[in-house]
């Protein structure tokens, strides 16, 4: 039986399916072979030799196809349609020669197909290749530069800014983007300006509202109601008029379906509608892809093939008619910088098929197979039809006009099964409907308003829009855009607050280094140039050592250059760059450097070793002045250098300040005789604003004592460490979920959540039997039942543990009853409700720091089917 060799052993089982028992199906699980992570790998002066290792996970994948092999001389590489799915392909062979599974007489064979479909795979079959070697030279520049870039100047990071992890050819300029975003935000000075509408209505009493657009005869300008005063004459000229309607226009319009799904505009999709990161998307595609659903999603072409375009306009006339189906199919032709078009567009294999019948079980699969089936069918549909209508209400002198605007829906078209999400919307007043309204009747004032606008800043970055940027710029490939947006959080360099992407001060700290020191590498033209290089090797046009040759001559010489840099000189530079960000002109012209708590000292950016940056006084120790990075007033600067006070306790001065990693709360002040008063950290999710006395002391005073341990008497306490709240008892610390039940939790619940830390690595414990169970929480649903505890017998619902009264028999209790004993056992927490508990609990846990660190830290190893840029 021929060995077939592909990727992951989802999709081996799926061609498995189709090829039946004459063959046998195998998967590689990625990359087989990649560049030791050590210096020396690539070698520039052997003319880029590069030394590859069999990962050790991938040495039984390897294994058992050269054991395969052995039965039957045959092999045939099935990997993705694509530049890396080739260099997999290229690995696999080169690998299995050395361990000499291939011999002289092994046919060696490549077949490709877009999607895994039987008609497809046998196809596929009937066309067999050879290894593209132009695909391979093209993947191997690409793995070089990246090598050469992140080992040379990763170490002059580490060197010559603390704290700093990496750089990348492609995560570097990503992250420029994101990190010149924020500066332009932070430089936004906004603008106000005034509007003014008017609510009117017709003879027949129906309303509509209108927006004014002429005064004085003259048409305004965004700016030209500057302040509430212009605004307030507006609207005295025109309640001292009578209005009548100039002029009523109605226009037919229309809109076009968007185009199929490629593997940006799928990114950005399922961002925008189902808020799903970048690599969140591309695993889900993948799973449906290896289930033959749809077709390959790494793809840069929007074009579709003939047969299935057919398929979905037959599909459109089954279930919407032939109303819904253009005369003729759309064609759609790719816009973006450098598209290579290599593929067909992302589209379901079987247009009949919607979400529903696929029956799939997976959330993530659902919703995005969904979103590609709609797409797919509503960019072959007929457009929508409307009539947009503006009217020009006005005084009969001409000074005053004002403007409404609505429009009226048709013929639905592609509407009626898609409509493509908006990055950062506005008001959208081709929305509204218009009563009917005739030219020269009367316009009935019942309300004229006056409202106030600031200009905004341009927004933050969301995954969608940071790889449509990259995609406008010709920066990274379909393949890589994933995997660059998630490394630049998993370094740290960024983090993701709903939904957008903020820069933190290590990102920002090495895109103004490498823009000092390396501007060439972290720019835009340069990086989409060497994009364009890359692509000409795929066709042949370049070679590609030639192309490392020309690059490495100049890197290796900026890298050169820095050798000499001393740490010092480093953060004054940056200093200088970043002194009209950091230290704004003040008002009336004093040194905005000058410390404000010694008036000695000057200010400037250091580093932590944690690899944080903040702003301190040149002073110190003497003096311990510090504000937060950035530009001064940002992020609760208004604390001041001596706190702010929230009050006092036993004599103490409780105070809230602003450190160099993050805000604390303090009691008293430092003296002589205890130079660190006690502190306390607001934990993650505790809004500065929101701390009061009462929030402060509840800190100050951890760890908190719950009791001794009913087995050893050992004290069981409660408190907040590096790695989140947890309860301890001797050695033992156990998490908690959340961040509140260190000041609630009691001892049923800390014994329980102790016994359960004890249990793991022996095998989860089987769950103590309720002796009674008493059925779901009638308002937020739960069991709740009857438990013996280490203090007799309680009530459980969630994580709300209910101790019976004295005498009461655990047979005895009613449901009725034990809700009345968790709602007043909740309110004894401070909670407001138990039932409000329930959802709270969940997002908390979903967000638990500990899990997340140890899900990045366990994802980062694993061989990913593509290379990170």
């Amino acid at each position: 039986m021929p060995v077939v060799v592909v990727e992951s052993p989802a999709k081996a089982k799926t061609i498995n399916k189709y090829l039946g028992d004459n063959y046998t199906v195998l998967a590689s699980y990625g990359h087989v072979r990649d560049l030791p992570p050590k210096d020396g790998s690539v070698d520039p002066e052997q003319n880029f030799e590069m030394k590859w290792e069999v990962g050790t996970d991938s040495r039984k994948h390897v294994k058992a196809i050269a054991d395969a092999l052995a039965d039957d001389n045959n092999l045939i590489l099935a990997t993705d349609p694509d530049r890396e799915g080739e260099a997999i392909s290229w690995h696999l062979e080169e690998a299995l020669r050395k361990r000499k599974a291939i011999k002289k007489d092994t046919p060696v064979s490549r077949v490709v197909f877009n999607a895994i479909t039987k008609s497809a795979v046998t196809e596929a079959m009937k066309n067999p290749r050879q290894v593209d070697m132009e695909l391979v030279e093209a993947y191997l520049a690409r793995r070089a530069l990246d090598y050469l870039v992140g080992f040379n100047l990763s170490p002059v990071l580490w060197r010559k800014l603390p704290g700093a992890k990496s750089a990348g050819r492609v995560q570097s300029v990503c992250l420029r983007l994101i990190v010149e975003r924020e500066m332009e935000i932070e430089a936004f000075d906004p603008r106000e300006y005034w509007s003014v509408k008017a609510l009117l209505a017709t003879p027949r009493g129906q309303e509509f509202e209108a927006r004014l657009t002429v005064m004085g005869g003259k048409k305004l300008d965004k700016f030209d109601l500057a302040n509430e005063t212009a605004a307030e004459m507006a609207v005295q000229a025109i309640n001292s008029r009578d209005l009548s309607v100039v002029s009523v226009e109605a226009k037919p319009a229309s809109r076009n379906p968007s185009a199929p799904f490629m593997t940006s505009t799928l990114q950005q999709e399922a961002s925008r509608k189902f808020g799903m990161g970048a690599r969140q998307t591309m695993s889900a595609a993948q799973r449906l892809y290896e289930a033959g659903h749809i077709t390959y999603m790494r793809t840069d072409g929007i074009d579709m093939a003939p047969e299935a375009v057919m398929a979905a306009r037959d599909a459109i006339k089954d279930r919407y008619g032939a109303d819904y189906l253009p005369k003729s199919p759309r064609m759609y032709k790719n816009k973006a910088k450098n598209a290579q078009e290599a593929h067909e567009c992302i589209r379901p294999t079987d247009m009949t098929r919607d979400a529903a019948s696929l029956r799939l079980s997976e959330p993530d699969q659902r919703k995005l197979y969904d979103l590609i089936w709609k797409r797919t069918l509503a960019s072959q549909m007929e457009a929508a039809r409307m009539e947009r209508t503006t009217v020009d209400v006005g005084s009969r002198d001409e000074q005053v006009v004002l403007r409404a605007t609505g429009q009226v829906m048709l013929f639905d078209g592609f509407i009626r099964v898609y409509e493509e999400g908006r990055d950062d919307t506005g008001d959208d007043e081709d929305g509204n409907r218009l009563p009917q309204i005739a030219e020269g009747e009367p316009a009935e004032k019942r309300g004229v308003t006056p409202e106030q606008h600031f200009t905004q800043p341009p927004p933050r970055y969301t995954e969608a829009t940071l790889v449509k940027r990259m995609e406008e710029l010709g920066i990274g490939r379909p393949s890589t855009y994933a995997s660059v947006v998630t490394t630049i959080q998993d370094r740290e360099y960024v983090r993701k607050e709903k939904n957008r992407l903020i820069p933190e001060d290590k990102g920002r700290l090495v895109t103004v280094f490498l823009l000092n020191y390396f501007r060439k590498y972290v720019g835009y033209e340069f990086t989409a140039n060497l994009e364009d290089e890359l692509d000409d090797i795929t066709a042949g046009n370049r070679d590609w050592q030639d192309v490392l040759a020309r690059f490495w001559r100049e890197f290796s010489a900026a890298i050169a250059e820095t050798s000499e840099l001393r740490i010092t000189e480093v953060l004054e530079k940056i200093n200088e760059v970043l002194e009209p960000h950091l230290f704004p002109a003040k008002e009336d012209g004093s040194d905005p450097r000058l410390c404000p708590n010694c008036g000695q000292g000057r200010l400037s950016m250091r580093t932590a070793r944690s690899g944080g940056a903040f702003i301190g006084c040149s002073n110190y120790p003497e003096c311990r002045f510090t504000r937060p990075f950035g530009p001064p007033g940002v992020e609760g600067d208004e604390i001041g250098p001596d706190g702010k006070l929230l009050g006092e306790d036993q004599g103490d001065a409780i105070t809230l300040r602003k450190g160099r990693f993050g805000p604390y709360v303090q009691r008293g002040e430092a003296t002589e005789e205890q130079p660190k008063p006690p502190r306390a950290s607001l934990p993650k999710g505790w809004a500065q604003d929101d701390i009061d006395l009462e929030k402060a002391l509840l800190l100050l005073n951890l760890p908190r004592e719950i009791g001794h341990h009913p087995e050893d008497g050992e004290l069981v306490e409660a408190g907040i460490g590096r790695y989140g709240p947890y309860v301890k008892h001797g050695r033992v610390y156990a998490n908690l979920p959340e961040v509140d039940e260190v000041f609630t939790i009691g001892m049923n619940r800390a014994v329980e959540v102790l016994a359960q830390k004890a249990t793991r690595g022996r095998g989860r414990a089987a769950p103590a039997k309720p002796l009674k169970e008493l059925g779901e929480h009638p308002e937020s649903g739960g069991a709740i039942n009857v438990l013996d505890g280490r203090y007799g017998p309680y009530v459980k619902w969630e994580k709300v543990n209910a101790t019976l009264p004295k005498g009461t028999e655990p047979g005895d209790v009613t449901l009725e009853m034990a809700v009345q004993l968790i709602e007043e056992k909740a309110a004894k927490g401070g909670k407001k409700k138990a039932a409000a508990k329930k959802p709270a609990a969940k997002k908390t846990a979903a967000k638990k720091p500990a899990a997340k660190k140890a899900t990045t830290k366990k994802a980062a190893p694993k061989k990913a089917a593509k290379t990170e840029e």
